[in-house]
């Protein structure tokens, strides 16, 4: 019997892999009971050509049906991510809150002096022996592969900002350059940071440092993980520069702030909390 084919966002048509999707449920913590009512419901419903966007949907509604919202709002958090937009300015604050949440003092959206030209760099990262510049590549859509291009280009900025530097500091400073991206790398690209020490962070690399890794480490969820809050409420808290679960929680006068219906504040108060409370109890 041949296998089912599912629709990759590419387009690429590949098997069904049950698998990858049970592991992507125990990523969210949810019970064996839950998910494999979830995949018996899924497989139940596959044809050939299904996409992974109604796989991901029919997953979702199920594990946001459940008692516990935080496995709906883990399971969502790819997709989240790519909710912060249409402009890149959110992933930046985001980036940079989780670098922050390792002991760096961080900066968004820095002009700096190279030695030929100035260069606006998304994130300045320093501590007493760092001196470390981000860029941030943020995609909005599913698919988008950062080519080799990326860090060529990014590589040759980097050289320019860190000539600069030392002609004015010495050596006193280790200077790095690190590439953080909500999407993928090439295999190219990743050969050629490896090769020039350019750190680079995607959505599944590096092993057990990725993106995923680091929010779910620090419990840095966007607030565009939250499943009780329409879209038209978190543009408002976008816009007000709240991108973080955590700025609700520790400041309920927010949601006031920004003009959402005092009858929705409970509800949003509660699963910010409770989505907090829970990677912190569980990690």
């Amino acid at each position: 019997m041949s296998k089912i084919k599912v629709k990759k966002f590419s387009g690429e048509l590949v098997d069904f892999d049950t698998e990858k999707l049970k592991n992507s449920l125990r990523r969210t913590k949810a019970g064996e009971e839950l998910i494999q009512n979830i995949i018996t419901a899924v497989e139940s419903k596959l044809y050939n050509g299904i996409s992974t966007k109604e796989i991901y949907q029919m997953a979702f509604k199920m594990l946001n049906k459940s008692k516990s919202r935080p496995n709906a709002s883990r399971y969502k958090l790819k997709k989240a991510i790519m909710e912060l937009g249409p402009s890149g300015f959110p992933f930046e604050k985001f980036i940079a809150a989780i670098i922050k949440a390792e002991g760096y003092e961080t900066e968004v959206g820095v002009i700096v002096q190279g030695h030929c030209v100035t260069h606006e760099v998304d994130v300045v990262v320093k501590n007493d022996h760092k001196h470390i510049m981000v860029e941030c590549k943020y995609h909005n859509q599913q698919g988008r592969v950062n080519n080799i291009k990326i860090p060529l280009y990014i590589q040759s900025r980097f050289l320019d900002i860190e000539k600069q530097h030392k002609k004015k500091e010495g050596n006193h400073f280790t200077h790095e350059q690190w590439i953080y991206t909500n999407t993928r790398f090439s295999s190219e690209a990743i050969k050629y940071g490896e090769c020039t020490g350019l750190k680079l962070v995607s959505w599944d690399y590096p092993h057990n440092y990725s993106l995923a890794d680091q929010i779910n480490k620090y419990g840095l969820y966007p607030i565009t993980t939250l499943t009780t809050i329409s879209k038209k409420d978190i543009h408002k808290l976008l816009e007000k520069g709240y991108v973080l679960c955590k700025d609700i929680c520790g400041n309920p006068n927010v949601l006031t702030e920004v003009g959402i219906d005092r009858v929705k504040h409970k509800k949003i108060m509660q699963n910010a909390k409770e989505l907090s409370e829970y990677i912190a109890n569980n990690h």
